[in-house]
């Protein structure tokens, strides 16, 4: 099950989606699907095509107002666009959890699409949430062993996003923002992650 078709009939009548012509054609996943990555780039494509699969989530998410907020979430990360990008769906929390609950202002339900530069040697990295509605731009880079992500929104607030104490199977997500141009940064989400396939 890749990244762009995790959501079965009982998940979208969940979500409230019903489905349609457009539900039930798979024209448009399969020419966005890659299944592998570019053979020319395969070496730095691995920065984030390691993550290719799918992964269940422990969040700790911290709203800027009020206690710290703990849920389960599902992350699934697939090849894209000739295998020249990666591209992912983050839900939080997972869809099992869901269920039978109205959406709350704190949920997450994105996709980012990250794709390599050689001229840079870097990602752009693109994050959009339509429901809140919110998007972010980043550069990706690899820092030592860690992977981070910075950007700048219009407001000012720059966002870091960071992969870290990566391993085949498990890693830390730690997402912080700045408001004064990165003297100081405020954890908002923190998750552990665990490859399921």
């Amino acid at each position: 099950m890749h990244a762009l078709m995790i959501l079965p009939a009982a998940a979208l009548a969940a979500a409230g989606i019903t489905a349609g012509p457009a539900l039930a054609s798979d024209a448009m996943i399969d020419a966005l699907r890659s299944g592998r990555p570019d053979t020319t780039l395969a070496a730095k494509l691995q920065t984030y095509g390691r993550f290719v699969g799918s992964w269940t989530l422990e969040a700790e998410y911290h709203p800027p107002e009020g206690p710290p907020i703990r849920a389960a979430g599902e992350w699934h990360f697939d090849w894209v666009l000739d295998g020249r990008a990666v591209q992912d769906v983050f839900i939080l929390p997972a869809w099992s959890a869901r269920v039978g609950k109205a959406r709350e202002s704190w949920w997450f339900y994105g996709s980012t699409v990250r794709w390599f530069d050689p001229a840079m040697d870097a990602w752009h990295i693109t994050y959009f949430e339509p429901s809140r509605p919110f998007e972010i731009r980043q550069i990706g880079r690899a820092v030592g062993p860690d992977i981070v992500q910075i950007g700048e929104e219009a407001d000012g607030v720059i966002r870091r996003w960071r992969f870290v104490d990566i391993e085949r199977d498990t890693f830390r997500w730690i997402g912080e923002a700045s408001r004064d141009k990165g003297a100081t940064w405020t954890l908002e989400l923190e998750m552990r992650a665990r490859r399921d396939r």
